[in-house]
């Protein structure tokens, strides 16, 4: 029934299985991957014929997690796997970049790629196994894909490489580096590092490239047996060279002239002018205005392309590694606890950083479990930065992507939590595009949070680096504008300190691309990247000694582990009183550490003392200020210690005999009492016969 077709190997210590035929058979391409007790499966299909009209490629990426692969059924109300997480939607991203530059170029068929993960065995994460999977699914599918590419995991733990390091070992690892590529070079890389230098991270690319050269074989030794015949490769439309020709004659003069335009929005409307221009002249000489105007976007980047290789020269005038002008501010907004206006260039980037306490922290739900996170980084693309309109709504693929990115860079110099205990929150608001924004909240973010006292390791930059590269000719941008990217080969970002580099993400629009080029790249980042953070260094050098005075101040204590219940009270009643009566926030964790924060000073020190009160035990000899809670002929019971009460005998109400209780208090009064000491049950025994009641002090009796 089943013409199956399964091919193994080993892969940095784990066993990794492609198999094909036994699922999934509808779709043009399937294939489940394996890695350990991790299964993940991908099906691709794709339309036979493109839209009419379509002048891009239609591809989408889902990679899915499903609850039941780790043995969990999902949170929520509805117990079914909702809206994609940032997880699924960061790992549909990882896939998407390095395939869709191998499409065959004219290919305008809807293509989908569906990654599944079937299993999770909780060391091996599914992303690298998802991103083989969809790599062998394309090859066997017969779509015009020229790969097969694959991934791999490196990190650096006790300063050696490590492939594929286990989830419990990445724990320990300074660099969470993931590298894509074809057997010729590298496609895709993200990471997340300690400060690592240009060299060493280099290395750590080339040694995750080299590493997963036999995975491609192995995914080639699965096509050879079960791939299907291959589609036929695009053709170019009928006439297209005379089209060229002729558009190249008519336009060439005026995109240059356009592309001489320094200012972004002059610079796209005299674009569209020459554009326009053209195509009329097409169509007054009967010629196929549609092709044409596909073909005016090769034109317009041979112009740019061109022009920087015989020039060095860039379409602002700037020189290959030169950094556009930078005005860095801080303390924008009077109410935040941290602000920050980047301005790198015509691209600008508002950042405002808030600080919280415990329950602000973000509750995410993975298949390895709950976790909780305590820096929070949101980015924000409004259309107004772009000088458009558009649909306002939640934050896409693009967003979450950049935010990450940008989370990625500044996370490694955070404090330790223990000895910054806020949960912080970075939000990123783009307010002008031309460039990097990703790298620009990189920059604001470390200005933002500075200013709100947070007291990060060193200050972090961003710049984004840009290729053109044409036969053997090519050239490396700093800081590359909008048009760069768009018309480039490449989109390089590295973000780090002074020392070193905490985050790298490489996007290559090409087949792949030399370690010559990467090296050159890295080293002329780190100059860049160096020269930012002098600039911001004159809008804030480091750290404000002190948090805002917006900000809550948190206080921590702890309390014995059995004292919590107690701390907390019957269905949280204690707690909830805490809180009430103090307005402070209260945060417990299970280890007995209790922090609390508040904006008032004063909020602060009631709900410390509440609590002291309730976890502190009587000690003989104190006296302490009581409540009387209960009169009895013997004598009355006094709440003096938190919830704790203890018995004033008759005989302990004053020195000389008293005759009724009710005739020195009465239930309700306020009493200072002495703690005598416990009796034989383990009661407290109290004591006001020589406190005075109206000074708290002890008076003894003269011959004491």
């Amino acid at each position: 029934m089943f013409n199956m077709v399964r091919k193994e190997m080993e892969w940095g210590g784990r066993k990794l299985t492609l198999e094909t035929g036994r699922m999934a058979r509808q779709a043009d391409g399937a294939v489940l991957a394996t890695l350990g007790e991790t299964v993940v499966l991908c099906a691709v299909t794709a339309d036979k014929a493109p839209r009419p009209g379509l002048d891009f490629f239609p591809l989408t990426v889902h990679y899915q997690e499903k609850a039941y692969a780790a043995g969990r059924i999902p949170g929520g109300f509805f117990k079914r796997e909702a809206r994609p997480s940032e997880k699924e939607v960061l790992t549909s991203r990882l896939i998407d970049r390095p395939i869709r530059p191998l499409f065959a170029p004219g290919f305008r068929c809807e293509t989908l790629v569906m990654a599944t993960v079937l299993s999770h065995d909780m060391e091996n994460d599914p992303d690298i196994l998802a991103l083989i999977a969809a790599s062998a699914a394309l090859t066997l599918s017969g779509v015009p894909f020229m790969g097969p590419i694959a991934g791999a995991r490196v990190g650096e733990i006790d300063g050696e490489l490590v492939l594929n390091p286990t989830v419990d070992q990445m724990a320990g690892s300074t660099l969470d580096l993931v590298v894509a590529g074809t057997q010729e070079g590298v496609l895709m890389v993200e990471s997340e590092a300690q400060e690592l230098t240009e060299d060493r991270m280099l290395e750590a690319v080339m040694f995750g490239h080299r590493s997963m050269q036999p995975v491609i074989d192995l995914i080639i030794d699965l096509a050879e047996a079960a791939a299907k015949e291959p589609w036929p490769a695009p053709q170019a439309p009928a006439g297209e060279a005379d089209a060229r020709a002729q558009l190249a004659s008519l336009a060439t003069a005026d995109m240059k002239a356009a592309y001489s335009i320094v200012a972004k929005q002059d610079r796209q409307n005299a674009v569209a002018a020459a554009k326009s221009k053209a195509l009329e002249a097409i169509e007054a000489a009967g010629g196929d205005a549609s092709l044409a105007k596909g073909l005016l976007k090769d034109l317009e980047k041979d112009v740019v392309r061109g022009n920087i290789l015989d020039t060095k020269l860039r379409i602002d005038g700037r020189d290959t590694a030169t950094v556009r002008p930078i005005v860095a501010e801080v303390g924008v907004l009077p109410r935040s606890h941290g602000s920050s206006l980047f301005t790198r260039g015509e691209t600008q980037g508002l950042i405002v950083c808030t600080l919280g306490t415990g329950s602000d922290e973000q509750i995410m739900d993975r298949l390895e479990g709950e976790i909780r996170e305590r820096f929070l980084l949101h980015y924000n693309f409004p259309p107004y930065s772009v000088g458009e309109t558009g649909r306002v709504g939640p934050p896409g693929r693009r967003e979450i992507g950049h935010g990450k990115l940008a989370f990625r860079a500044l996370r490694p110099m955070l404090p330790k939590h223990e000895d910054f205990p806020y949960t912080i929150r970075v939000v990123s608001e783009i307010t002008e595009s031309n460039g990097s924004s990703s790298m620009a909240t990189v920059c604001g973010g470390s200005l933002a949070m500075m200013d709100a006292g947070v007291p990060l390791k060193k200050p972090v930059a961003g710049i984004a680096m840009g290729l053109i590269k044409e036969g053997d000719r090519f050239a490396v941008l700093s800081d590359i504008l909008g048009d760069e990217d768009h018309l480039g080969d490449m989109d390089f970002k590295v973000a780090g300190t002074n020392d070193g580099i905490t985050s790298l993400q490489m996007d290559i629009k090409i087949t792949s691309i030399t370690e010559e080029i990467m090296k050159i790249a890295l080293a002329q980042a780190r100059d860049g990247r160096r020269h930012i953070l002098g600039e911001m260094e004159k809008g804030l050098g480091q750290a404000r000694t002190e948090v805002s005075d917006r900000a809550p101040r948190i206080t921590t204590i702890t309390v014995p582990r059995e004292k919590i219940r107690e701390v907390i009270g019957t269905g949280g009643k204690v707690i909830r009183e805490i809180v009430e009566v103090s307005g402070a926030k209260v945060d417990i964790e299970d280890d007995g550490t209790i922090k609390i924060a508040s904006v008032d000073p004063a909020s602060t020190e009631k709900a410390l003392k509440m609590i002291q009160a309730i976890v502190a035990e009587p000690e003989a000899g104190v006296i302490y200020e009581g409540k009387v809670v209960k009169v009895l002929d013997f004598g009355a019971f006094v709440n003096f210690l938190g919830p704790k009460d203890g018995l004033v005998h008759i005989s302990e109400l004053k020195p000389e005999r008293v005759r009724t209780v009710t005739d020195v208090i009465n239930e309700g009064d306020t009493v200072w009492v002495k703690c005598l000491g416990f009796d034989d049950r383990g009661k407290v025994r109290l004591s006001m016969k020589y406190i005075d009641q109206a000074t708290g002090k002890e008076n003894l009796p003269a011959d004491e």
